[in-house]
């Protein structure tokens, strides 16, 4: 009889970080705790004009979602968005943010 080489897939015992990390995915706090860095960073990010009327959403693929309270702040991203990705780099740089996409969301940032 030969003992098996991972104690882990015969469900022997497991590193803390593993029991963690998996813990933290399936109750979705990980993606919740992300979300709310990217809240603060995009307070910090964002124009004067979009402070209260827009909130971030998501990254994905390298754009971060914005929702904005209405349209006129969809063209205004248009002339800010280089200084304000400039700024998001250095706030999260680890979120890897290229592009900035704005929707319309009545109740964004309220």
């Amino acid at each position: 009889m030969s003992l098996p080489r991972n104690p882990s897939s015969t469900g022997g015992p497991r590193s803390i970080g593993s029991v963690v990390s998996r813990l933290l995915a399936r109750t979705g706090y990980d993606q919740e705790h992300a979300t709310s860095g990217l809240a603060t960073a995009w307070e910090q990010a964002a124009p004067e004009s979009f402070r209260g009327c827009s909130q971030a959403g998501l990254v994905r693929r390298g754009v971060l979602e914005v929702f904005v309270s209405h349209s006129a702040l969809v063209q205004e991203m248009g002339f800010h968005k280089r200084e304000v990705l400039a700024r998001l780099t250095d706030i999260v740089p680890a979120e890897g943010i290229t592009d900035i996409r704005c929707r319309v969301l009545a109740d964004a940032g309220r």
